[in-house]
């Protein structure tokens, strides 16, 4: 071979080599150009592949449920509480009181009360709904307690917003109230017909008097409008009234508790002086509280003469002796017609469950006798008395006991020496600290004379309190000697300071204890694990 054809050879092996290597690199940047590429599009693939597994997953069906089904829980609370709201709003029944006390509950004599109204009744609050509710909370308890005593009534009472501010003619269709003193406070007229009544904010509302006095502000403690509307109910609607009344200028004690307590349950309460006067021609029932002087001898023969009436009877006098009485024969001789006597002297308790405070004999509950009972709403609540007289009978065919105390009771002398034993003093026999005498005609008709021993029993200081029954007690002899049907309706404040439920039964405590501390944990943790356990498995 020629050393050309050599040549050519060498040159054509070198460029076979360059193309070659050429080529191979080519191909390993093709390589290299694919590994760059061929990751990014296996990433996505994967990235793909994943969330498309992931949503088929029991895990993503699982948790896509759950939160469907959380979602649409929360949306059905919100639905269920908004129509709720709407349904107490006009179903007031519907509303549930989980309170201790009964904070936004109706009494029952309330309830029976407005459920038998046989005249349209408008309870007229005075001033804008959203006013009247801003001033607190009180006063919502307030609005939902007159917006069911309206669902109870069968229609027949209505509650009614009136601004005055927005509506002044308002106060011409009642010129009886006073509207322009400051100090008259008034926050609702209760109307039937044409008979009407005012209540002021201390009608409705329980405050700290001493905050009032001091900042001129009212510290709300609790609210009455409850027993202040029914009884103003009682008034408007009732036509007839009994006329009570009081008999004054004997330096009598303050007698405003039981006038207010009379004009509440609808009687009418009128103030006469027989040193100048005489009884009111249709008074049926006299009171005389607390006179600290004795009656001269006219004032009696006109009790005397006024309680016979002709020889009809059927009147009654309650006479209520004041706490430091003196010599007072006239009295004594008027009450000694009527079979009874009045010891000067002090009754006090030895019976330990009977006090109502430790510290003082002379303050104790007292039982109920045969007599005026029947109607009492609840006899278990007992009455109270403090400083009181004690009542002998003298005449037992004219006077008979209402009132007495417990078997340990005496009486502390009114003349009692340092020598003085108490022990000696208690008979075993018991105190009578109220009692009656009557005296009847031939047609049966009856007058009668009653005696309290104690004033203070009937004071506001003692009757403001429901644990003890000397209202309920005084107005059920009062509409007994009166023949009135409807007895008087006692219904107490209510405060909303305490949220508690009110459950007082030991078993039901036992059982709800039971219930909520260890029935109820044990199965919200069995059903976690069954559950767990479930999906475990699966």
């Amino acid at each position: 071979m020629s050393e050309e054809n050599k040549n050519l050879n060498t040159i054509s092996e070198d460029t076979a080599d360059s193309s070659a290597a050429a080529e191979t690199a080519d191909k390993k940047e093709d390589i290299k150009n694919k590994k760059d590429k061929k990751p990014k599009k296996v990433k996505a693939k994967k990235e793909k592949g994943k969330f498309k597994k992931f949503m088929k997953s029991r895990k993503a069906r699982h948790g896509t449920i759950a939160m469907a089904i959380t979602a649409l829980v929360v949306v059905m609370v919100i639905v269920v509480n908004i129509i709720v709201g709407l349904l107490v709003d006009r179903f007031p029944d519907l509303e549930l009181d989980l309170t201790s006390n009964g904070s936004f509950a109706l009494q029952d004599d309330t309830v029976d009360y407005v459920a038998h109204l046989d005249k349209d009744v408008t309870v007229n609050i005075l001033m804008a709904k959203e006013t009247f509710e801003s001033q607190g909370t009180y006063f919502v308890q307030a609005e939902k307690m007159l917006n069911k005593m309206a669902s109870k009534s069968n229609g027949k009472l209505k509650v009614k917003y009136v601004d005055l501010t927005a509506n002044p003619s308002f106060t011409s269709d009642y010129p009886n109230v006073d509207w322009q003193s400051s100090s008259s406070n008034n926050i609702v007229l209760v109307e039937s017909g044409k008979q009407y009544k005012v209540l002021t904010i201390a009608d409705c509302f329980e405050y700290d008097e001493q905050t009032y006095n001091y900042y001129g502000s009212y510290n709300f403690t609790g609210t009455k409008i409850e027993q202040a509307v029914v009884t103003a109910i009682l008034n408007v609607t009732t036509d007839d009234k009994v006329v009570v009344d009081m008999i004054k200028g004997n330096n009598e004690q303050d007698y405003s508790s039981l006038k207010t307590l009379l004009e509440n349950n609808a009687y009418q309460v009128n103030e006469v002086s027989l040193a100048t006067g005489d009884f009111d021609k249709d008074a049926k029932i006299a009171i005389m509280y607390a006179p600290s002087v004795d009656l001269d001898e006219k004032i009696v023969e006109k009790l005397s003469t006024w309680l016979s009436n002709d020889g009809k009877y059927g009147r009654s006098l309650v006479y209520i002796p004041t706490a430091d009485m003196g010599e007072m024969p006239n009295l004594d001789d008027f009450l000694k017609e009527w079979g009874m006597s009045i010891d000067r002297g002090y009754v006090f308790e030895t019976n330990e469950s009977t006090l109502v405070s430790s510290s003082s004999p002379y303050a104790f509950t007292v039982t109920y006798g045969d007599y005026y009972t029947d109607n009492l709403k609840n006899s278990k609540i007992p009455v109270v008395v403090s400083e009181a007289h004690p009542i002998n009978i003298t005449d037992e065919n004219t006077a008979h006991a209402l009132l007495k105390t417990s078997d340990k009771a005496g009486v502390l002398p009114i003349d009692a020496d340092k020598d003085w034993d108490y022990k000696d003093a208690v008979t075993g026999n018991g105190e009578n600290v109220a009692a009656e005498g009557i005296m009847t005609n031939e047609d049966k008709d009856s007058s009668r004379v009653i005696v309290f021993g104690s004033y203070i029993m009937f004071s506001d200081s003692i009757m403001q309190y429901n644990s003890f029954n000397n209202s309920a007690y005084f107005m059920n002899v009062v509409n007994t000697i009166a023949d009135k049907d409807d007895v008087g309706i006692t219904i107490e404040s209510k405060s909303i300071d305490n949220t508690e439920l009110g459950v007082t039964d030991v078993a039901t405590q036992n059982t709800m204890l039971i219930i909520f501390v260890i029935v109820i944990p044990i199965a919200i943790l069995v059903a976690g694990f069954v559950l767990w356990l479930r999906r475990r498995n699966r």
